[in-house]
Protein backbone atom coordinates (compact mmCIF):
# COMPACT_ATOMS: atom_id res chain seq x y z
CA UNK A 1 0.00 0.00 0.00
CA UNK A 2 1.33 3.30 -1.16
CA UNK A 3 2.70 5.90 1.80
CA UNK A 4 -0.22 8.19 3.02
CA UNK A 5 2.22 11.48 1.75
CA UNK A 6 2.99 9.51 -1.93
CA UNK A 7 -0.99 10.16 -1.94
CA UNK A 8 -1.82 12.06 -5.49
CA UNK A 9 -3.94 14.25 -2.91
CA UNK A 10 -1.40 14.99 -0.35
CA UNK A 11 1.39 16.05 -3.93
CA UNK A 12 -1.73 18.78 -5.12
CA UNK A 13 -1.58 19.95 -1.85
CA UNK A 14 1.87 20.21 -1.46
CA UNK A 15 2.48 21.76 -4.53
CA UNK A 16 -0.32 24.74 -3.78
CA UNK A 17 1.18 25.35 -0.48
CA UNK A 18 4.64 25.75 -2.07
CA UNK A 19 3.34 27.72 -4.95
CA UNK A 20 1.52 30.28 -2.59
CA UNK A 21 4.14 32.23 -1.38
CA UNK A 22 6.02 31.90 -4.41
CA UNK A 23 2.99 33.60 -6.51
CA UNK A 24 3.29 36.21 -3.80
CA UNK A 25 6.52 37.29 -3.87
CA UNK A 26 6.42 37.12 -7.58
CA UNK A 27 3.05 39.70 -7.17
CA UNK A 28 4.80 41.66 -5.28
CA UNK A 29 8.03 42.45 -7.44
CA UNK A 30 5.54 43.10 -10.39
CA UNK A 31 3.18 45.44 -8.67
CA UNK A 32 3.66 48.97 -9.70
CA UNK A 33 4.65 51.43 -6.89
CA UNK A 34 4.02 55.45 -6.60
CA UNK A 35 7.51 55.58 -4.99
CA UNK A 36 11.22 55.62 -6.76
CA UNK A 37 13.69 52.34 -6.14
CA UNK A 38 17.10 52.18 -7.22
CA UNK A 39 17.87 48.02 -8.54
CA UNK A 40 21.15 46.95 -8.79
CA UNK A 41 22.42 44.18 -9.76
CA UNK A 42 24.78 41.66 -7.42
CA UNK A 43 26.84 38.53 -6.99
CA UNK A 44 25.29 38.13 -3.47
CA UNK A 45 21.84 37.49 -1.89
CA UNK A 46 22.28 38.81 1.54
CA UNK A 47 22.95 42.74 1.95
CA UNK A 48 22.65 43.74 5.72
CA UNK A 49 23.24 47.87 5.30
CA UNK A 50 23.67 50.77 2.87
CA UNK A 51 24.48 54.06 3.44
CA UNK A 52 24.53 57.12 0.83
CA UNK A 53 28.00 58.72 0.21
CA UNK A 54 27.35 61.81 -1.39
CA UNK A 55 30.98 62.47 -2.44
CA UNK A 56 31.69 59.83 -4.07
CA UNK A 57 28.05 59.59 -6.22
CA UNK A 58 27.93 56.02 -4.58
CA UNK A 59 26.10 53.75 -2.19
CA UNK A 60 28.26 51.68 0.14
CA UNK A 61 27.08 48.19 0.99
CA UNK A 62 28.26 45.53 3.55
CA UNK A 63 27.99 41.91 2.50
CA UNK A 64 26.43 39.26 5.48
CA UNK A 65 29.01 37.13 3.73
CA UNK A 66 31.56 39.21 4.55
CA UNK A 67 32.78 42.67 2.42
CA UNK A 68 31.57 45.88 1.42
CA UNK A 69 30.61 46.58 -2.55
CA UNK A 70 30.07 50.24 -4.06
CA UNK A 71 27.33 50.94 -6.84
CA UNK A 72 28.08 53.98 -8.44
CA UNK A 73 24.29 56.49 -9.84
CA UNK A 74 25.84 58.39 -12.90
CA UNK A 75 24.39 62.19 -13.29
CA UNK A 76 22.74 60.56 -16.33
CA UNK A 77 21.31 58.25 -14.33
CA UNK A 78 17.20 57.34 -14.84
CA UNK A 79 15.02 55.06 -12.66
CA UNK A 80 14.37 52.28 -15.73
CA UNK A 81 18.60 51.18 -15.17
CA UNK A 82 19.37 48.17 -13.33
CA UNK A 83 22.76 49.84 -11.40
CA UNK A 84 25.80 47.55 -10.58
CA UNK A 85 27.92 46.51 -7.70
CA UNK A 86 31.29 46.35 -7.65
CA UNK A 87 33.06 44.73 -4.49
CA UNK A 88 35.83 46.95 -3.07
CA UNK A 89 36.48 44.90 0.19
CA UNK A 90 36.82 41.02 0.43
CA UNK A 91 38.98 40.76 3.56
CA UNK A 92 40.88 37.20 3.70
CA UNK A 93 41.57 37.03 7.36
CA UNK A 94 38.21 37.83 8.12
CA UNK A 95 36.34 34.75 5.99
CA UNK A 96 33.52 33.45 7.66
CA UNK A 97 32.40 36.91 9.14
CA UNK A 98 29.84 38.89 8.23
CA UNK A 99 30.08 42.42 7.34
CA UNK A 100 27.03 44.13 9.22
CA UNK A 101 26.25 48.19 10.05
CA UNK A 102 28.72 50.28 8.11
CA UNK A 103 29.43 54.31 8.99
CA UNK A 104 30.78 56.90 7.09
CA UNK A 105 33.27 58.65 8.20
CA UNK A 106 33.67 61.23 5.72
CA UNK A 107 35.96 64.13 7.55
CA UNK A 108 38.68 61.15 7.93
CA UNK A 109 37.67 59.44 4.12
CA UNK A 110 37.04 56.21 5.56
CA UNK A 111 34.29 53.50 6.46
CA UNK A 112 33.83 51.77 9.27
CA UNK A 113 32.27 48.13 9.56
CA UNK A 114 31.04 46.15 12.38
CA UNK A 115 32.54 42.22 11.66
CA UNK A 116 30.84 39.61 13.29
CA UNK A 117 30.36 35.72 13.24
CA UNK A 118 26.86 35.47 13.04
CA UNK A 119 25.98 31.58 13.29
CA UNK A 120 28.48 30.98 15.82
CA UNK A 121 28.85 34.33 17.67
CA UNK A 122 32.81 33.62 18.66
CA UNK A 123 34.20 36.55 17.11
CA UNK A 124 32.98 40.43 16.89
CA UNK A 125 35.09 43.84 15.68
CA UNK A 126 35.54 46.91 13.97
CA UNK A 127 37.29 47.12 10.76
CA UNK A 128 37.81 51.35 8.59
CA UNK A 129 38.70 51.19 5.40
CA UNK A 130 40.00 53.97 3.57
CA UNK A 131 37.26 55.31 1.06
CA UNK A 132 39.94 56.62 -1.55
CA UNK A 133 41.82 53.25 -1.53
CA UNK A 134 40.01 50.84 0.70
CA UNK A 135 43.16 49.88 2.08
CA UNK A 136 42.44 48.55 5.38
CA UNK A 137 43.19 51.12 8.44
CA UNK A 138 42.24 49.05 11.32
CA UNK A 139 40.97 46.30 12.73
CA UNK A 140 40.04 46.35 16.65
CA UNK A 141 38.98 43.13 18.45
CA UNK A 142 35.93 43.58 20.53
CA UNK A 143 35.86 39.92 21.74
CA UNK A 144 36.78 36.73 20.31
CA UNK A 145 36.82 32.67 21.35
CA UNK A 146 37.00 32.23 25.57
CA UNK A 147 34.66 35.66 25.87
CA UNK A 148 30.95 35.48 26.17
CA UNK A 149 29.03 34.93 22.95
CA UNK A 150 28.25 38.45 21.02
CA UNK A 151 27.87 39.78 17.39
CA UNK A 152 29.09 43.09 16.32
CA UNK A 153 25.67 44.38 14.34
CA UNK A 154 25.58 48.17 13.92
CA UNK A 155 27.71 51.40 14.63
CA UNK A 156 27.46 55.15 14.84
CA UNK A 157 30.24 58.20 14.87
CA UNK A 158 30.84 60.83 17.02
CA UNK A 159 31.76 64.18 16.24
CA UNK A 160 35.27 63.13 17.73
CA UNK A 161 35.78 60.29 15.42
CA UNK A 162 35.16 57.67 18.26
CA UNK A 163 32.70 54.73 17.08
CA UNK A 164 30.48 53.57 19.09
CA UNK A 165 28.84 49.11 18.19
CA UNK A 166 26.11 47.54 19.61
CA UNK A 167 25.97 44.03 20.06
CA UNK A 168 22.99 42.34 18.84
CA UNK A 169 23.82 38.94 20.71
CA UNK A 170 24.89 40.23 24.82
CA UNK A 171 23.40 44.01 24.89
CA UNK A 172 26.08 45.92 25.43
CA UNK A 173 27.69 49.15 23.39
CA UNK A 174 31.76 48.85 22.34
CA UNK A 175 33.26 52.33 22.67
CA UNK A 176 36.28 52.58 19.38
CA UNK A 177 38.83 55.64 19.89
CA UNK A 178 39.34 57.28 16.40
CA UNK A 179 42.53 54.88 16.06
CA UNK A 180 41.10 51.75 16.33
CA UNK A 181 41.85 51.31 19.96
CA UNK A 182 39.38 49.46 22.62
CA UNK A 183 38.11 51.80 24.94
CA UNK A 184 34.84 50.80 27.25
CA UNK A 185 31.83 49.01 27.30
CA UNK A 186 28.55 50.07 28.31
CA UNK A 187 26.18 47.58 29.95
CA UNK A 188 22.87 48.59 31.52
CA UNK A 189 20.32 46.77 33.13
CA UNK A 190 17.59 48.41 30.96
CA UNK A 191 18.74 46.93 27.95
CA UNK A 192 17.68 43.04 29.16
CA UNK A 193 14.08 42.97 29.20
CA UNK A 194 12.17 40.70 31.57
CA UNK A 195 10.80 38.24 28.87
CA UNK A 196 13.98 35.90 28.20
CA UNK A 197 13.27 35.36 24.80
CA UNK A 198 13.09 38.89 24.25
CA UNK A 199 16.72 38.88 24.58
CA UNK A 200 17.70 36.52 21.83
CA UNK A 201 18.14 39.86 19.43
CA UNK A 202 19.26 42.91 21.56
CA UNK A 203 20.48 46.61 21.15
CA UNK A 204 20.55 46.84 17.03
CA UNK A 205 20.61 50.15 15.40
CA UNK A 206 22.38 53.28 16.72
CA UNK A 207 22.99 56.90 15.74
CA UNK A 208 24.84 59.70 17.19
CA UNK A 209 22.73 62.78 18.00
CA UNK A 210 24.42 66.06 17.27
CA UNK A 211 23.58 67.36 20.79
CA UNK A 212 25.77 64.88 22.31
CA UNK A 213 23.82 61.64 22.90
CA UNK A 214 23.12 58.05 21.85
CA UNK A 215 20.00 56.76 20.02
CA UNK A 216 19.71 53.20 19.70
CA UNK A 217 17.37 50.39 19.18
CA UNK A 218 16.17 46.63 21.16
CA UNK A 219 15.45 44.47 18.58
CA UNK A 220 12.63 42.49 20.03
CA UNK A 221 11.25 44.36 22.91
CA UNK A 222 11.51 47.66 20.33
CA UNK A 223 12.34 49.76 22.91
CA UNK A 224 14.61 52.63 22.00
CA UNK A 225 17.11 54.42 24.46
CA UNK A 226 18.77 57.44 24.77
CA UNK A 227 22.42 57.55 26.04
CA UNK A 228 23.68 60.94 27.49
CA UNK A 229 27.21 60.68 26.67
CA UNK A 230 28.29 63.94 28.66
CA UNK A 231 26.08 62.42 31.65
CA UNK A 232 28.48 59.39 32.07
CA UNK A 233 26.36 57.37 29.57
CA UNK A 234 23.51 57.97 31.69
CA UNK A 235 21.07 55.72 30.06
CA UNK A 236 16.95 56.37 29.83
CA UNK A 237 14.27 54.77 27.74
CA UNK A 238 12.50 56.71 25.17
CA UNK A 239 8.35 56.86 25.78
CA UNK A 240 7.10 56.00 22.44
CA UNK A 241 3.30 57.04 21.45
CA UNK A 242 2.59 54.14 18.73
CA UNK A 243 5.12 51.74 20.18
CA UNK A 244 7.14 49.99 20.99
CA UNK A 245 9.00 49.65 17.76
CA UNK A 246 9.22 45.93 17.50
CA UNK A 247 11.74 44.01 15.03
CA UNK A 248 13.24 47.71 14.63
CA UNK A 249 16.81 47.27 12.65
CA UNK A 250 18.67 50.02 11.22
CA UNK A 251 18.26 53.57 12.34
CA UNK A 252 18.75 57.07 10.24
CA UNK A 253 18.65 60.56 12.02
CA UNK A 254 17.16 62.50 9.49
CA UNK A 255 17.03 65.78 11.65
CA UNK A 256 17.48 66.35 14.85
CA UNK A 257 13.72 65.67 15.95
CA UNK A 258 12.95 63.02 13.09
CA UNK A 259 14.47 59.42 13.32
CA UNK A 260 13.60 56.55 10.42
CA UNK A 261 13.37 53.03 11.59
CA UNK A 262 13.97 50.22 9.40
CA UNK A 263 12.17 47.14 10.29
CA UNK A 264 10.18 44.06 9.08
CA UNK A 265 6.36 44.92 9.09
CA UNK A 266 6.03 47.45 8.59
CA UNK A 267 9.25 48.38 6.63
CA UNK A 268 9.86 51.86 7.90
CA UNK A 269 8.40 53.53 10.65
CA UNK A 270 9.03 58.16 10.92
CA UNK A 271 9.93 58.78 14.65
CA UNK A 272 9.42 62.55 16.01
CA UNK A 273 10.42 64.13 18.94
CA UNK A 274 9.75 67.72 20.51
CA UNK A 275 11.40 67.18 23.70
CA UNK A 276 15.11 66.36 23.29
CA UNK A 277 13.78 62.45 22.85
CA UNK A 278 12.79 62.40 26.48
CA UNK A 279 9.81 60.94 24.40
CA UNK A 280 8.43 60.46 21.37
CA UNK A 281 5.82 59.26 18.61
CA UNK A 282 5.56 57.84 15.24
CA UNK A 283 3.93 59.87 13.09
CA UNK A 284 4.27 57.65 9.79
CA UNK A 285 4.63 54.24 8.55
CA UNK A 286 6.07 53.20 5.21
CA UNK A 287 4.57 49.39 3.63
CA UNK A 288 7.22 48.32 1.49
CA UNK A 289 8.32 44.80 0.05
CA UNK A 290 8.07 42.76 3.08
CA UNK A 291 9.51 39.78 1.33
CA UNK A 292 12.67 41.58 0.91
CA UNK A 293 12.96 42.45 4.65
CA UNK A 294 13.77 46.58 4.74
CA UNK A 295 17.35 46.45 7.22
CA UNK A 296 18.60 49.82 7.14
CA UNK A 297 18.12 53.40 6.00
CA UNK A 298 20.18 55.96 4.35
CA UNK A 299 19.41 59.53 2.83
CA UNK A 300 19.98 60.69 -0.69
CA UNK A 301 19.38 64.24 -2.24
CA UNK A 302 16.88 64.60 0.86
CA UNK A 303 15.07 61.41 0.05
CA UNK A 304 15.01 58.76 2.50
CA UNK A 305 15.83 55.06 0.83
CA UNK A 306 15.58 51.55 2.89
CA UNK A 307 17.71 49.11 2.24
CA UNK A 308 16.66 45.51 1.97
CA UNK A 309 18.16 42.20 2.65
CA UNK A 310 17.21 39.66 0.04
CA UNK A 311 18.11 39.53 -3.95
CA UNK A 312 16.11 37.85 -5.76
CA UNK A 313 16.83 36.26 -9.12
CA UNK A 314 19.81 33.77 -10.64
CA UNK A 315 22.89 33.91 -11.38
CA UNK A 316 22.70 37.75 -11.14
CA UNK A 317 20.66 38.85 -7.98
CA UNK A 318 18.79 42.26 -8.04
CA UNK A 319 18.41 43.93 -4.82
CA UNK A 320 16.09 47.08 -4.05
CA UNK A 321 16.92 50.19 -2.01
CA UNK A 322 13.32 51.58 -1.52
CA UNK A 323 12.63 55.20 -0.86
CA UNK A 324 9.97 55.81 1.97
CA UNK A 325 7.71 58.36 0.70
CA UNK A 326 7.53 60.77 4.20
Amino acid sequence: MALWFCSARFLVFLFIVSALPIAYVISQERAKTDHHVFHYHSSGFFRECAKWDDQGRRFLVSFLEGGVGEIHVPQNYTPDVVLQEVTVVKDSDLTGNASNGIALDRPRNRLLVAVADVLGNRYSGLAAYDLSTWKRLFLTKLSGPGDEKSMADDVALDADGNAYVTDVKGSKIWKVGVDGELLSTLTNPLFTPKEWYKSLLGLNGIVYHPDGYLIVIHTLSGNLFKIDLAKGDEVKLIEVAGGPLAFGDGLELISPTKLVVAAGNPSGRLVESTDGWETASVVAKFKGPMHRLATAATVKDGKVYLNHMFGMGYPRKTHALVEFVL
